[in-house]
C-alpha cells in the first residue's frame, strides 16, 4: 500500500492555469449576479475559478458545476494531522457534482469546493477540491453576493472558516 501524501490547507492555489476560461453575466439584480463559467480542455478549475473571483472583485458567493476531468485530486481532512490526505484520482471522470463559495480571506477571495466524480464502472468518490484537470469541458454556474463575508482562523483545525459574524 502506497503511503498517504498530505498537503497544508494553506497552500496556495497557482494563479494562470486556466487560460481557456470563457465566461458570460447572465443577470444582475440588487447587487446580486449570476455567471456561467465555461472551461477548456486543459483548464485547472480551482485555479481558473480563484483568478475569476480576484479579477471581479469576489466578497462572497456559491457555484455549483457539472463536466469531466482527465485528472483529479481530492482530499480529506485529517483533524489529528491538521492536514489534507490527497487522493490522486486517474480518468477519464465525469463531474457528477461541484459545489463550493468564496469568502474573503485575508483581504483576498478564498474558494472552497467538494466534489464528486464517477468512474466508468458506476463508481463515486469525492472529498474535497485541490486540483481538477478538464476534459472535454466544465460548465459551472455563480452566483455573487454584494454582502462581504469573512474567514477567521477555527485554532482548533487551523481552518480557515467562514464566520457570518465577522465585520473582517
Amino acid at each position: 500500500m502506497q503511503t498517504p501524501q498530505y498537503q497544508s490547507p494553506d497552500k496556495a492555489v497557482e494563479h494562470g492555469k486556466a487560460p481557456g476560461l470563457t465566461y458570460k453575466l447572465l443577470s444582475e439584480q440588487g447587487g446580486v449576479k449570476n455567471y456561467v463559467l465555461i472551461f477548456a480542455k486543459g483548464d485547472e478549475v480551482l485555479s481558473g475559478l480563484t483568478d475569476f473571483a480576484a479579477a471581479q472583485g469576489m466578497q462572497a458567493a456559491h457555484f455549483s458545476a457539472i463536466g469531466a476531468f482527465s485528472h483529479v485530486t481530492t482530499a480529506w481532512f485529517d483533524p489529528q494531522k491538521k492536514q489534507y490526505r490527497l487522493n490522486p484520482i486517474q480518468g477519464p471522470v465525469e463531474l457528477v457534482s461541484l459545489l463550493g463559495d468564496v469568502a474573503l480571506q485575508d483581504g483576498k477571495p478564498a474558494v472552497h469546493s467538494h466534489l464528486a466524480v464517477g468512474h466508468p464502472d458506476g463508481r463515486v468518490e469525492g472529498g474535497h477540491l485541490i486540483e481538477a484537470h478538464v476534459f472535454p469541458t466544465v460548465e459551472l454556474f455563480l452566483t455573487v453576493y454584494p454582502t462581504p463575508l469573512y474567514k477567521k482562523a477555527d485554532p482548533e483545525t487551523d481552518l480557515h472558516l467562514i464566520d457570518p459574524a465577522a465585520t473582517k
